[in-house]
């Protein structure tokens, strides 16, 4: 009867399905932010990775090129983005598995912890790549290297424009992290409870 009772004026069970139904929302979130950062990061990839101008000079048979591998902080960033969305890709069913069993606690911290790792890996390639681009754009007068954005103008749109996809991925990366950080925090309070 005492069980019935609390049931009806909305006892301990109401608050533990509330639970499990706002964890649940938590990781589809964390499944849509997944494959949101899934797109920029493969965007950047690619929009640097096939990054190239080419500036006659002179006569036409003397040319200037200016590829993305010519620079190693744009390879490392290419490498980087392509490491980054290979992740994504495979931490979608764990994200799927979390949606399904929300009490999920070991793989959840795995996943902080892997995501750190990458969140990491991500903002050295995308400041790597930003130093650079920001040198094209500005040069440096102190070491006398001039900007080369005013010769190479589509080049460096096109690096200005990949790093926007990377730093996505880096914003994607800490909400998933404080979305998983939300989720472990209500199983701790329901294991408490």
């Amino acid at each position: 009867m005492m069980k019935s009772e609390r049931l009806e004026t909305g006892g301990s069970t109401s608050r533990v399905s509330a639970r499990a139904g706002s964890n649940r929302g938590i990781s589809l979130m964390d499944l849509i932010l997944r494959i949101v950062g899934i797109v920029g990061t493969l965007g950047s990839s690619i929009a640097m990775g096939t990054t190239e101008q080419t500036l006659p000079f002179f006569t036409r048979f003397v040319r200037f090129n200016a590829q993305y591998d010519d620079f190693p902080s744009f390879r490392l960033f290419v490498i980087v983005n392509a490491i980054v969305c290979a992740y994504f890709v495979l931490t979608i069913p764990l994200s799927i598995v979390h949606i399904m069993r929300s009490a999920a606690r070991g793989s959840r911290i795995l996943l902080v912890i892997l995501d750190t790792v990458m969140l990491g890996l991500l903002t050295a390639g995308a400041s790597a790549a930003t130093s650079i681009v920001y040198l094209a754009h500005n040069g440096n007068n102190s070491a006398n290297w001039l900007a080369v954005c005013q010769q190479y103008n589509d080049f460096c749109q096109r690096a200005s424009g990949s790093l926007i996809g990377s730093y996505g991925g880096i914003v994607v990366f800490i909400l998933v992290i404080l979305l998983a950080a939300i989720a472990l925090s209500r199983q701790r309070q329901h294991i408490l409870v």
